[in-house]
């Protein structure tokens, strides 16, 4: 395995999901009604080729 190719890999995969997440935030919150409120969120990490794979991160952002 080449290291450098894994590595950029998986940072190119990193960067697509943080952008495009952060485009659905955005638009959820522009388009909905909630000012005032507070949105709890959770990202999961799975892969058909390693069921072991199953790694979630959550966080509240306060909209008030």
């Amino acid at each position: 395995m080449d290291e450098d190719r894994f590595n950029m890999a998986v940072r190119k995969f990193l960067k697509e999901v943080g952008v495009t997440s952060q485009r659905e935030i955005e638009r959820v919150v522009r388009e909905g009604d909630l000012q005032g409120r507070v949105v709890r969120l959770r990202m999961s990490l799975t892969s058909e080729d390693v069921p072991s794979l199953q790694h979630s991160v959550e966080t509240t952002i306060d909209l008030r």
